[in-house]
């Protein structure tokens, strides 16, 4: 400092002990100077006072000398001391170089500024709010300084500041705020800790509203509850539940729809803590604002979904989520759908974010994102989104069992409540959906299946062309499934062969859906082994049974893997014959009275011919003994394998079984019987010195008075229990059709193992 310049009205002394570097030394030029702004204050003299601020601050705070900056310090401490109540006159130039000394290099000098800083605080009082900001600027950098003496000192100059905040009604919030959230983002664990207290402090003062202003903070606070301290973190979970407090006192003045995102990216962090409170919060938030929270449904699934799968320790993250799946499904309503079959001008609508379904009563959102529960405002729903987070978790074989089901869960309500706008979706669903079928467990697979059921049976899927609108091309190639053409509203109605008018009608998704399930248990024979006859059985609980197996046999009947076709009527047939849920359709199909089911069991017949013995057994259930025996003769001139025997043996054995206690009693009956006893005897001559032979020998030892079979009167008489009186079924064709059918398996068997010397053994037509 050059010691000739003029420093008045500051006196040499003064300006010397500024530049001592002893503090006493200081300490006295700043009684003097305090003495001298007295005067100058005395007198009224503004002109020296700015000079004397002026001076301490350009000279000696801002000083490249370490000492005089000191100096300057201590001497603007000491003029605003003198000024007392007029020091808001000069409240910029005393702090402006006291905050840059803040970032000095030397902790010392840091430390003397925040000494400086309150006592000019101190002094001014309510006059520094103007200058808030700044002061909170340079307090958030001390509460952050490494240095522990330069922290102590903050620790003083804090709680000053914060007095002067909450006993002033003249805080401005509003500029305050942009600051905050700067801040907030502080990585350093002091300066979280000062920012957390400020928070927790404004928070509990009445005339600030900082529930206003939660969207500009909240995102910070989850950063910071996410802090390594321990007592970091628990002051935030304080300032965090002080506001869910709040919220909930005052639903109406919360600013929902602008904070959902931000829980929903915290809802999906790795940090346990973070997660909870997130979900808590996104708990609160759907229960609270109600409707306002579904435009955000396709993120907070994408948050929540995960979660369901979470095993004992995460139970409470667990629990919370499943709450917030829940309370989320319930907003979904049938008014969400569209009122009417979309038109061309109604594609749109899911869009647009402009359009709006008819108002809701209840929670909607108010101006400014406020909720108010007397209010009516249009939400729509947009099913996009959630689509594809349901299709992408579904998709997911890493995703837990439970997010699975409520994956399927979600899009069965879907499906109940808004069908139309489902519908669009359909096309893009029904691949994973089918590929489902084949996870792992039982409880997903019965949850697919009420999708796909539902999907098959709405009113809302029937349309003219069963295609696929703008999804995956679903339709079959060559080397797949052929696909009939649909009758009339999607009913099967192909070869003369009509679906019963007694049951219900399906849309058109029910034959696409058929037709895939047939080609996935073509292409994945494990799926049709192991849950083939579950699927079956379930889906004939959910839909209509005749329709189920009207279809398949329809579509059986054009399959060209004659393998799989024999396999698949075999499995169907076992399903037929031994499944509780099947009950009624045997019992249907057992009397044949009426001309639907003598129609069913045409259709049934004429794809049953893939499998010789299945047919048999489909004729013993309709008691069409005399038929039965007629195909039993034609197998002595069909390919006889192992696998064949394998069949009739099984097909003993179900003899046996309760399903055909009838059957059994009609043996009492030889008069009126006699082709069934001969169809049985048939069957005993096929089978080789076996236990099956033994069963039936031995229960055909039980028949009375065989001697009456060979009798002429009941070769003439009309057996009571005979269908052959039926004028609706042609028996005659039935079997030649069945012939036709067996003498192509005959053919692609002889093709496979390259022997066509055999090829004479075809039942002649």
């Amino acid at each position: 400092m050059n010691p000739e310049k003029d420093f008045a009205p500051l006196t040499p002394n003064i300006v010397r002990a500024l530049n001592d570097k002893l503090y006493e030394k200081r300490k006295v030029a700043a009684l003097e100077i305090e003495k001298l702004v007295r005067e100058f204050v005395a007198q009224n003299n503004t002109v020296q006072i700015k000079h004397v601020i002026q001076t301490l601050s350009q000279e000696f705070a801002l000083s490249q000398h370490p000492h005089s900056r000191k100096g300057g310090l201590i001497g603007l401490a000491a003029c605003s001391i003198a000024l007392g109540k007029d020091s808001g006159l000069y409240l910029k130039e005393l702090i402006e170089p006291v905050l840059t000394c803040f970032n000095d290099a030397d902790s010392r000098l840091r430390y003397y500024a925040c000494e400086a800083l309150y006592n000019i605080v101190k002094v001014a009082r309510g006059a520094v709010l103007p200058h808030f900001n700044v002061l909170f600027d340079g307090l958030s950098k001390l509460a952050a300084d490494p240095d522990p003496n330069v922290k102590s000192g903050s620790e003083l100059l804090d709680p000053l500041v914060l007095d002067i905040v909450t006993e002033s009604n003249k805080f401005d919030l509003v500029g305050f705020i942009p600051l905050l959230r700067e801040r907030i983002y502080s990585n350093n664990q002091y300066a979280r800790q000062f920012i957390i207290s400020w928070i927790l402090v404004l928070e509990s003062v009445p005339d600030i509203n900082l529930l206003d202003y939660l969207p500009e903070i909240l995102d910070g606070l989850f950063q910071i509850l996410g802090d390594n301290g321990k007592e970091i973190r628990k002051m935030c979970e304080v300032v965090l539940g002080e506001f869910l407090k709040e919220i909930k006192k005052n639903p109406s003045s919360v600013k929902f729809a602008e904070m959902a995102n931000i829980l929903v990216i915290h809802c999906q962090t790795t940090d346990d803590l973070i997660q909870l409170t997130a979900m808590c919060w996104m708990r609160e938030f759907i229960q609270l604002a109600g409707r306002v929270m579904l435009p955000y449904s396709s993120g907070i699934l994408t948050a929540v979904l995960p979660c369901l799968a979470y095993d004992d320790r995460k139970k409470s993250i667990k629990e919370v989520a499943n709450v917030c799946n829940q309370s989320l499904m319930k907003l979904v309503t049938p008014e969400d759908d569209e009122p009417d079959e979309p038109r061309p001008g109604q594609r749109q609508a899911e869009t647009n974010p402009d359009d709006a379904l008819p108002k809701q009563e209840g929670t909607a959102s108010g101006p400014g994102g406020a909720v108010t529960p007397t209010e009516r405002a249009p939400v729509t729903l947009h099913l996009d989104g959630i689509v594809q987070v349901l299709n992408c978790h579904l998709s997911d074989t890493a995703i837990g069992m439970m997010t699975r089901i409520a994956v399927l869960k979600w899009l069965y309500h879907l499906y109940i409540k808004t069908p139309r706008k489902m519908f669009r979706h359909t096309d893009s669903l029904f691949p994973i959906l089918l590929q489902t079928l084949s996870d792992e467990s039982d409880e997903v697979i019965l949850k697919d299946l009420e999708v796909l059921a539902e999907i098959a049976s709405s009113p809302a899927g029937q349309t003219d062309d069963p295609g696929p609108l703008d999804g995956p091309d679903l339709r079959t190639s060559h080397s797949e499934l052929q696909v009939p053409t649909p009758g009339r509203a999607g009913l099967l109605n192909t070869s003369g062969l009509e679906c019963s008018p007694s049951t219900p009608t399906m849309n058109s998704y029910f034959y696409k859906f058929m037709i895939n399930l047939l080609k996935r248990f073509s292409s994945e024979r494990k799926l049709l082994e192991v849950r083939g006859p579950f699927i079956i059985r379930s889906l004939c609980l959910l839909l209509n049974a005749e329709n189920i197996f009207h279809s398949m046999a329809d579509i059986l009947l054009r399959e060209e893997d004659l393998k799989f076709a024999s396999t698949m009527v075999h499995a169907l047939n076992t399903i037929l014959l031994t499944s509780t849920e099947l009950f009624q359709l045997r019992n249907q199909l057992k009397d044949l009275k009426t001309l639907e089911s003598q129609n069913l069991f045409c259709c049934l017949y004429r794809s049953w011919c893939h499998n010789p013995v299945t047919t048999v057994s489909l004729c013993f259930l309709t008691q069409n003994y005399r038929h039965a025996y007629d195909l039993i003769q034609k197998f002595g001139d069909l390919e006889v394998t192992v696998d064949f025997l394998a069949e009739v043996d099984k097909l003993v054995q179900l003899i046996e079984c309760p399903i055909f206690t009838y059957l059994r009693l009609q043996l009492l009956d030889v008069k009126n019987n006699p082709y069934l006893i001969k169809a049985l005897y048939g069957l005993l001559m096929l089978l080789p010195q076996s236990s099956a032979f033994q069963l039936l020998s031995h229960r055909l030892q039980c028949v009375p008075n065989p001697e009456l079979l060979q009798t002429e009167d009941s070769l003439k008489a009309a057996p009571k229990s005979q269908k052959a009186d039926s004028p609706s079924i042609d028996y005659a064709e039935l079997l030649q059709h069945f012939e036709k059918v067996q003498n192509k398996h005959l053919e692609v068997r002889h093709q496979r193992s390259g022997r066509g010397d055999h090829l004479d053994r075809r039942v002649v037509l």
